[in-house]
């Protein structure tokens, strides 16, 4: 008898064991915070298959990076450096993280990218209308 519960009760927590672990999987979604200051990296697209990255034409010569400033309050503000003497122009907006997708709503605009890669170095976007990523490092 004594056997008996020890087995089953060997048997009911390698049960318990293997079934918790089924609802902590993250369905392939990256989870580092999104939140953080990144510069403007590389752009490109995908052609035949194969992604094609070049340096962001974006970026003023001499100029810092242009950058995307992701808050933990939603905010999202766009930095971008143009001109002979490097002027910040800053636009506010809002930004939504829903699993691997990443909203940005600057006005009436808003575009929506998919996340392709989000480590504590980088965030690499997808814009799902243009096909166009864009890299950004920390």
């Amino acid at each position: 008898m004594k056997t008996k519960r020890i087995l089953f009760g060997l048997l009911l927590s390698i049960g318990l064991f293997t079934l918790s672990c089924s609802s902590d999987d993250n369905e392939g979604e990256t989870i580092v915070p999104i939140q953080g200051k990144y510069n403007l990296s590389k752009t490109g697209t995908i052609v035949d298959g194969k992604e094609v990255l070049v340096d962001a034409p974006e970026n003023a010569a001499g100029c810092n990076r242009d950058y995307l400033d992701l808050r933990l309050s939603n905010a999202a503000v766009i930095g971008d450096y143009d001109g002979a003497n490097c002027a910040l122009v800053e636009t506010t907006g809002t930004y939504v993280r829903s699993h691997n997708d990443l909203t940005i709503t600057i006005g009436n605009l808003s575009t929506t990218s998919d996340i392709m890669n989000l480590t504590n170095k980088e965030l690499k976007i997808k814009n799902k209308t243009t096909g166009v990523i864009t890299v950004y490092t920390r």
